[in-house]
């Protein structure tokens, strides 16, 4: 598909005046709207939400995160951590009422997450992961907290597993990779190559791969038996990790209802041993 803003700016001459609104509003701010969900955007251009989602199929798109992914693809870059602060600071520039945005956006992104989340592979992952014979997570810079996360957790759940979070030991953690072996790669937008090397290897090396990530253009995709996506869009320079910290806690209770009967051994030891060792304030 030609450039997004081409089309927008060839088609302005058919578009009713809400329409039109939304092209003017995109094509004088191309660097931020491709991080706005659909409710900010709306608040911007002054319009309701569903205007915006019939904006999107009038352009040509099936729907907005599609016409977004679009606006993102058509920058050729994305933006760095400086350009993303003052793109924050243009769109969160009324200091009381960011506030509420901010939380609001977040929950924006829960609510986009839970409606394009495919159920049959969310389930299929929660099944790999229960019959893994190694559990391992790729991670890195911001991503990383996501994997420290879920690390913790699935430690309590399942028997092996191992965040990889040095790209140099990666050779020595998957010498032993294969097809009874699961490798879930953790990586959103700006993507870190290492991530995206790692979790490639794994699935030349024959382990099942599962991927978190925010969208399926992502670089994870194409090496992904399993692709999850939670949207973290948010006009910021930080990256929004609600919605994929939510899609790890769905992940990691699935996994521990599944296997109920065969951690709470696990979990009195562990209890008895918090207690031993004095971990918790009393």
């Amino acid at each position: 598909m030609a450039n997004v803003y081409q089309l927008i700016a060839e088609k302005v001459p058919s578009m009713s005046k809400s329409q039109e609104k939304i092209a003017t509003y995109i094509l004088e701010n191309p660097t931020n709207v491709p991080f706005l969900t659909v409710r900010k955007l709306a608040q911007l251009t002054n319009v309701s939400e569903a205007t915006i989602v019939r904006f999107a199929t009038f352009i040509g798109y099936t729907g907005f995160p599609e016409f977004q992914q679009a606006m993102q693809d058509s920058l050729q870059k994305q933006l760095t951590t400086t350009e993303r602060l003052q793109m924050s600071s243009k769109v969160y520039n009324d200091q009381n009422r960011s506030i509420f945005d901010l939380f609001q956006d977040d929950m924006d992104n829960i609510q986009d997450t839970i409606r394009s989340l495919d159920v049959s592979s969310f389930q299929k992952a929660v099944d790999v992961l229960l019959h893994a014979r190694k559990v391992y997570i790729l991670a890195n810079r911001s991503a990383m907290s996501l994997g420290i996360f879920m690390d913790y957790y699935l430690r309590i759940v399942l028997d092996n597993v191992e965040n990889v979070t040095s790209y140099e030991l990666i050779s020595e953690r998957f010498y032993n990779l294969d097809k009874e072996d699961v490798v879930i790669g953790i990586s959103f937008p700006r993507y870190t190559k290492s991530t995206v090397q790692s979790f490639a290897y794994a699935k030349q090396r024959g382990a099942t791969t599962i991927c978190l990530t925010d969208n399926l253009l992502s670089p994870l995709v194409p090496n992904a038996d399993i692709s999850l996506t939670a949207s973290s869009r948010m006009p910021s320079f930080i990256d929004s990790f609600v919605a994929p910290l939510s899609l790890i806690n769905a992940i990691i209770t699935q996994l521990g209802n599944k296997k109920q009967i065969d951690i709470k051994e696990k979990l009195d030891q562990l209890e008895q041993m918090w207690d031993h060792l004095d971990i918790f304030y009393t």
